[in-house]
């Protein structure tokens, strides 16, 4: 397969509401396979996009998203830890359940506007990843898995950054159909 483009992934990186609900349509079985959820220093990204000062601790949660047991989607979610006594607090015994739990069914909870963003081959969130992806499924990441999308929910003042990798897999398929 080539390279997985931002044109292949469009709606993908495009698509509203959630995206565990689009997966599960994908087959018979959708699966979080939770990798990590630690406290942990907060990156530039995460802090610029959340507006926190340069100090603090984060919670993270990052998980794979597998459909009948294929891998499609590495994702990061990290949030003040402050935010894990308030709003948030729910996150803390999510564990394997999707994230959409929290976040689709609550209308208090506003999301920002998705933005795609490529990954640099070298950087330090696609080194993580493909540590945690090769540990988890056996696999190398795929060179071809560049694409994310982030976006910030906001309930009652605390907010919580979301970033979605796609298996270029998905490219061509559409969310919420079966192949």
């Amino acid at each position: 397969m080539g390279i997985a483009t931002r044109d292949s992934l469009r709606d993908w990186l495009r698509a509203p509401g959630s995206l565990s609900r689009r997966l599960a349509r994908l087959g018979e079985r959708f699966e979080v396979q939770l990798l990590r959820q630690a406290v942990a220093p907060f990156r530039a990204r995460e802090r610029d996009a959340l507006g926190l000062p340069r100090r603090g601790l984060t919670v993270v949660r990052e998980v794979i998203l597998r459909v009948d047991g294929e891998p499609l989607v590495w994702a990061r979610s990290a949030l003040h830890q402050r935010a894990t006594l308030g709003p948030w607090r729910a996150l803390k015994g999510l564990g394997n359940r999707p994230l959409a739990h929290l976040l689709y069914d609550d209308p208090r909870i506003h999301r920002s506007e998705l933005q795609p963003r490529r990954l640099a081959r070298q950087g330090h969130t696609r080194r993580h990843a493909a540590r945690q992806w090769r540990e988890a499924t056996g696999q190398p990441l795929p060179a071809q898995m560049q694409w994310s999308r982030n976006s910030v929910f906001s309930r009652n003042g605390a907010q919580l950054r979301v970033m979605e990798l796609f298996a270029p897999t998905l490219a061509g398929r559409r969310p919420g159909s079966k192949p």
